[in-house]
């Protein structure tokens, strides 16, 4: 009988989770509290406690060939960047080809997962769920893979602002946000320069009367158009995982910090940080520069207190009248179901081997699945930790003993605590190659390069200089794609045609005077090498010499 396996939560990992039990031959059943699927990504107009909410004009920040599942690519011609809807068209899109939506029970809430009392033989885990008339079940399970993510629980920092109990204005967290109408012609002031916080001071400000944008340490701001137009994620390559890994990281920091600077000067914009670019989380946002540049977003400092409508910033300056104050600062998790034996978590911090296996279960029937925040895309990385997930279930696939698993742990939080700026948000970071090919070394699924070239060198290079899209972990090993080949070779074709929307002329090839000047150059040079004892006769009259280049110089 297949073992039966409880996915709490049906977004974006949970869908990965029940796509992957269905591969390996165990029985999934995911409770889902809300009425659809989709999780983070699913816009409702009114936030509901205890889950994620977003605005309605978000658009992700990975591209799409950058952040599919690995074995079902997002259709060529949706655009790159995608709206909230298309990416859950995309899911439903999944969860059909896969027929996963009838494995889903939505409007459960899980109220509890404790282990069996004979859990260090069975492994086993109670779970008491709860359905929208208020009726309880009870469950037993073989394992459970928890899918909540880290966005259900807003981090509002009131105590750190003195005064906010007097603002006469409204403010809430970022979460709430949905639309910028209203706040037409208002004062805003937006605290926190993230994702979220850059996105909804640019929307804003295209409606507000002022606008003011505070952050404590400023932000390295990228943007999701790169070099020659493409996504900025598909030059995330091996070779410069490569590179990263063996330059010194000031070095590495200073090359892409120029760069930057290069597009506009970050001192210039009030928004340069003392931290280096790859010491916190980066901010994409195509708009907030010219924002800023076109006087409708204000960079301010902190903010120091609050006084009726007013807003004082640690610089001293003061903005009267103030309509709404938006707090951009940030979510914290925990999983309320669990008991604390089992993962506790303390200021967004828990004790994860490789950040999905409690390393202390005497059995190892629980993993947390999408509980890191990658310098890359979350979808592909949920994927791979559930496929190694279900393999550790089924047992094809062992972990080390507890003392090596807490030495892992202790390692990845020295090195995290070296890397990054100290904050509640730099908890789980993964740089996404790395952590992939970490994960995929676990399950048995790693490319290796060097066979791919030797074997097959066209697909090699693709492996290596080309995007790390998630197809490469379908080349081999469990759960190969018989598709991931062309998917591959075909990858920088889906990114084309959604901006082939119109017939262009095709660019007539121009002539190029490089070479021929370089070869001239060369003759010249030759000619004057070999007549080097002629030379005084040459320069009283030249014309002899230039008959002699002549005979070598090619036709312009």
């Amino acid at each position: 009988m297949a073992r039966l396996v409880a996915v709490v939560g049906g977004g974006s990992s949970g869908l990965a989770c029940i796509k992957c039990c269905l591969d390996e031959g165990l029985q999934p059943v995911c409770f889902e509290s809300s009425d659809d699927l989709g999780g983070l990504w699913r816009f409702k107009e009114n936030p509901e406690a205890d889950r994620a909410s977003i605005y309605h004009s978000v658009i992700i920040n990975t591209s799409k060939e950058m952040m599919c599942f690995s074995d079902f690519p997002i259709p060529a011609h949706f655009p790159n960047y995608m709206h909230n809807s298309l990416i859950m068209d995309y899911f439903r899109m999944y969860a059909d080809h896969f027929q996963l939506t009838k494995h889903i029970r939505f409007n459960t809430k899980v109220l509890q997962v404790k282990q069996r009392s004979d859990f260090s033989q069975s492994g086993q885990w109670d779970i008491e769920t709860e359905n929208k008339e208020g009726k309880k079940e009870k469950h037993i399970f073989d394992a459970v893979m928890i899918c909540i993510g880290h966005h259900c629980q807003p981090n509002l920092p009131l105590h750190d602002f003195p005064g906010i109990d007097t603002f006469k204005g409204q403010f809430f967290h970022s979460r709430d946000y949905k639309t910028p109408e209203q706040w037409r012609d208002k004062k805003v002031v937006v605290i926190g320069i993230g994702n979220s916080g850059g996105d909804i001071a640019v929307e804003l400000s295209k409606v507000t009367k002022q606008l003011c944008l505070s952050t404590r340490r400023g932000a390295w701001i990228l943007n999701r158009v790169s070099d020659g137009g493409f996504p900025r994620d598909v030059f995330n390559t091996r070779v410069l995982k490569f590179q990263r890994q063996t330059l010194p990281f000031g070095f590495i920091c200073n090359a892409a910090e120029r760069r930057l600077n290069h597009r506009f000067d970050h001192s210039l914009y009030n928004l340069k940080p003392k931290h280096r670019l790859f010491s916190q989380h980066p901010t994409v946002n195509d708009e907030l520069p010219n924002r800023i540049l076109s006087g409708t977003v204000q960079v301010k400092p902190n903010v120091r207190r609050f006084q009726g409508s007013s807003v004082e910033f640690d610089d001293g300056s003061v903005v009267e009248d103030v309509d709404l104050v938006v707090f951009a600062t940030g979510y914290r998790f925990s999983f309320p179901f669990l008991a604390s034996q089992v993962l506790s978590v303390s200021d967004n911090k828990a004790s994860l081997y490789k950040y999905v296996f409690p390393h202390e279960l005497q059995r190892h029937t629980l993993a947390i699945i999408g509980l890191v925040q990658p310098l890359g895309a979350i979808m592909p990385v949920s994927e791979m930790q559930a496929r190694w997930a279900t393999r550790v279930f089924k047992g094809c696939a062992k972990l080390p003993s507890v003392v090596d698993m807490m030495k892992d742990i202790q390692c990845k939080k020295k090195t995290m605590a070296q890397r990054y700026v100290s904050s509640q948000r730099h908890t789980i970071q993964v740089d996404y190659i790395s952590y992939m090919d970490e994960i995929a070394e676990q399950v048995g699924v790693r490319p290796s390069v060097l066979r791919l070239l030797l074997t097959h060198p066209r697909m090699g290079l693709n492996v290596l200089l080309g995007p790390c899209t998630p197809y490469q972990y379908r080349l081999q090993g469990p759960g190969k794609w018989a598709g991931a080949r062309q998917a591959i070779l075909t990858q920088w074709e889906r990114v084309a045609q959604p901006m082939q929307t119109r017939p262009c002329p095709a660019a007539e090839p121009h002539r190029s005077f490089l070479w021929p000047l370089m070869v001239s150059a060369a003759v010249v040079g030759v000619a004057f090498y070999i007549n080097r004892n002629k030379l005084p006769t040459f320069l009283q009259d030249p014309t002899e010499l230039l008959e002699r280049i002549k005979v070598f110089m090619p036709a312009l």
